[in-house]
This record gives structure tokens, sequence and C-alpha cells, in this order.
């Protein structure tokens, strides 16, 4: 198991047309690190997002899309997201706010 510190679980947010409409219900979508695991998720959430109480953690690992260029094969680099839910009274988060 790796050592990972909260700071580096969250990579970045998923901006989607999906992910926007499920942010009604209080579920927001998450690149996470590779090897970082449900809880390490919720951690990271709590402590980087003041007043936010996770209900759960939805992960799901991406495989790589197969590429070409010219006759070079090859592939992207593999991906995990996480799709996380907040209970109702926790506050939403801000980063989501102005979209």
């Amino acid at each position: 198991m790796a050592d990972i510190k909260y700071y580096d679980v969250i990579l970045k947010p998923v901006i989607t047309e999906k992910s926007m409409n499920q942010m009604a219900e209080k579920k927001y979508t998450f690149l996470v690190h590779p090897q970082a695991t449900k809880s390490q998720v919720k951690e990271a959430v709590e402590k980087m997002f003041e007043g936010t109480k996770v209900a759960s953690v939805n992960t799901m690992n991406c495989e790589g899309k197969n590429k070409r260029r010219g006759m070079v094969y090859g592939k992207t680099a593999k991906t995990k997201k996480a799709i996380v839910k907040l209970t109702e009274d926790s506050k939403d988060i801000e980063i989501f706010a102005g979209l």
C-alpha cells in the first residue's frame, strides 16, 4: 500500500454534462490517485473542503484508450474516478459553484 497524503489523493474534478447533473443530488466526481482507497478519498474530501460530510464513495478504474499515430500504436494512461456523495446537511463544494 502506497503512503499517499490526503492532498495527493484528489487530482482534479471531472466536468461533464452527467457530472454536472449529479451535483443536484450532492454527488461530485473527481479524478483520484490510482492507488487511493475509498477511505482515503473520503478523508481527503472532508479535509480539503470545509463543512463537507461524505455519505458514500464509489470508485471506478478506467482503462486507457487505444490510440494510433501513423503506424505506431499505443495507449493513453489508466485513470481512476471517484463519485463522492455528500450528506444532506453538509455544505456544497465551492469549486463547482460558478459552473
